[in-house]
């Protein structure tokens, strides 16, 4: 999942490219109103997860950076107004996500994890749970900016997860 949330992000990225800027942040009556606004969302929600992950008492050398961000305070938590630059931060996190992920074992997944929201509840939940949120949420999120994307006539390609998924030569 971290190869192809990756794989499909630098497809969003690059899509979203080629629209000028003002189609980037025009207001598309979507939940988080453009489509600068949805990819921030999704910056923000990785980077309280992962921050979140970093946590877990696995202590996952990956997520150590994610110690030092400032976590966002809300899910709306802007990483600015220009692609460039929610753009260096997804390279970041999606550095930091794949090098993770294999680090991740079925024991870390059955553990519980304990963490607090943006308003300061406390949460219990399953871990693998909560790692199957993580992406499923990138995976919803990415299909707006798409449908947005669509609207302003640009095409993001191929989103299927099982287009990456390879064949099996019959024995």
């Amino acid at each position: 999942m971290a190869a192809y949330n990756a794989s499909m992000n630098q497809k969003m990225y690059a899509a979203a490219a080629r629209l000028p800027h003002a189609d980037l942040t025009a207001d598309r009556n979507a939940f988080f109103g453009s489509i600068l606004g949805t990819m921030n969302h999704l910056l923000a929600a990785d980077t309280i997860w992962l921050s979140r992950f970093a946590t877990h008492p696995a202590r996952y050398s990956a997520l150590a950076p994610m110690l030092d961000l400032p976590a966002p305070s809300s899910l709306t938590h802007s990483f600015g107004d220009y692609l460039p630059s929610l753009l260096a931060h997804r390279h970041r996190l999606d550095a930091i996500i794949t090098e993770w992920a294999p680090q991740v074992s079925a024991e870390h997944l059955a553990q519980t994890m304990e963490y607090r929201s943006t308003r300061g509840d406390l949460y219990r939940k399953h871990f693998g749970s909560l790692v199957l949120h993580f992406f499923n949420h990138q995976t919803h999120h990415r299909g707006q900016v798409s449908t947005l994307l669509t609207q302003a006539g640009v095409d993001i390609g191929v989103t299927d997860l099982l287009a990456m998924v390879p064949d099996i030569e019959a024995p």
